[in-house]
């Protein structure tokens, strides 16, 4: 690998409560490159997302599922990728929807990709039914004041 690269993988059950270990995770690949407590958090609300409907969504909420995290750092670019090999979406476009969701009695609110744009640079959803969804997101952290960067430290507490 190129220096300046770096790059780690996870894979865990589909339980709701990995989607805060996966978060966490993500957080911590991202501190070298001092990052602003407003960069984290919104990494961590888009991955939080993203784990959420690989979960929900994609498995249904059957913990049997694996979903897939990778993490890559180029530089100050950080590319998000949270896979499943769950039910797959027939239509993505409709499913990016902003209050679409296919869970209603869930009281999802149909914002989760409408949120991963928001924080996140660039937002790519694949998926074939009955094979999956990959999620894939950027996101580059700017070069921060001293003082910022030592906010951000505390993040992971």
């Amino acid at each position: 690998m190129k220096q300046n690269t770096n790059f780690m993988e996870l894979a865990f059950s589909a339980q709701s409560e990995n989607e805060a270990f996966a978060r966490t995770a993500a957080a911590a690949f991202v501190m070298p490159l001092n990052p602003t407590l407003e960069e984290v958090s919104d990494i961590k609300t888009a991955i939080s997302e993203a784990v959420t409907n690989a979960i929900l969504h994609g498995y249904n909420q059957n913990s049997e599922g694996i979903v897939r995290m990778s993490c890559l750092r180029e530089g100050r670019t950080l590319t998000f990728y949270i896979m499943d090999n769950g039910v797959g979406m027939e239509d993505v476009e409709k499913a990016m929807e902003p209050l679409y969701t296919s869970k209603p009695e869930l009281e999802r609110s149909g914002m989760g990709f409408s949120f991963m744009q928001a924080f996140m640079d660039t937002l790519s959803v694949v998926s074939e039914p009955g094979k999956g969804t990959k999620v894939t997101m950027t996101k580059t952290i700017e070069q921060q004041e001293n003082k910022e960067q030592e906010q951000a430290s505390s993040i992971l507490d």
